[in-house]
């Protein structure tokens, strides 16, 4: 069966992997762009953007393991786009017509639409189910590959909750947010379902890398 895998999903140290005041402009809050300064700064970052550029180091190699086996991807209403999307019928997405996926991706969301297919081999599915049965449908959908689940925190937090997450990449960063939505709230003795290892890097982050232990 295939892996459900979480990458990059970078925290502040008082775990917060949002800010408060979340909008179209705004689509991490008050805490702007400082949780993903760290992989701006990465080859894989700018090679995605077409330039040879970056660092090559720890935190590249990270960084670069977001995209490879993934045939679906999983995400939450609040990663789709800002509050009030479902009310504009025209809206698809954040990442313009050809977005960054390049696989089905299944947007949970209490107010399901038609399917939107892009450029690039994304398709974007609206689903109203529980984190089990989005995940039946995405590794259907993945052809045998892994599916990658995207976020944002509470999508993450219920998954981890139920146990369905097989792998997971959290990126800690030296900022306190003070307020937002947090990861870990609620996941008390999640060390005891997963193997968890910890490097820091120069750049002064932390990558925790989380493995479902097997029976």
């Amino acid at each position: 069966m295939s892996d459900l895998r979480v990458h990059n999903f970078t925290i502040s140290l008082d775990g917060f992997a949002t800010g408060e005041g979340q909008a179209a402009d705004a689509p991490f809050g008050h805490a702007g762009e400082r949780l993903h300064e760290w992989m701006f700064a990465t080859r894989f970052w700018h090679e995605m953007g077409g330039r040879r550029a970056g660092t090559t180091g720890a935190d590249n190699a990270f960084a670069a393991m977001h995209g490879a086996g993934i045939g679906a991807e999983i995400m939450g209403a609040g990663k789709f786009g800002p509050p009030g999307w479902q009310d504009d019928p025209d809206y698809t997405g954040a990442w313009g017509s050809n977005p960054p996926f390049h696989t089905p991706v299944f947007v949970l969301t209490h107010r399901p639409r038609p399917s939107v297919e892009m450029e690039g081999g994304t398709t974007f599915h609206f689903l109203d189910a529980s984190p089990a049965e989005a995940l039946k449908t995405a590794r259907e959908a993945a052809g045998g590959q892994d599916v990658r689940l995207g976020g944002g925190p509470s999508v993450v937090r219920d998954f981890l909750a139920e146990r369905l997450v097989d792998h997971m990449h959290v990126v800690q960063i030296p900022i306190l947010l003070g307020r937002g939505v947090r990861l870990w709230d609620g996941l008390e003795a999640l060390d005891e379902a997963y193997d968890i290892e910890a490097v820091s890097t120069p750049s002064g982050v932390t990558h925790l890398t989380f493995t479902a232990k097997r029976e």
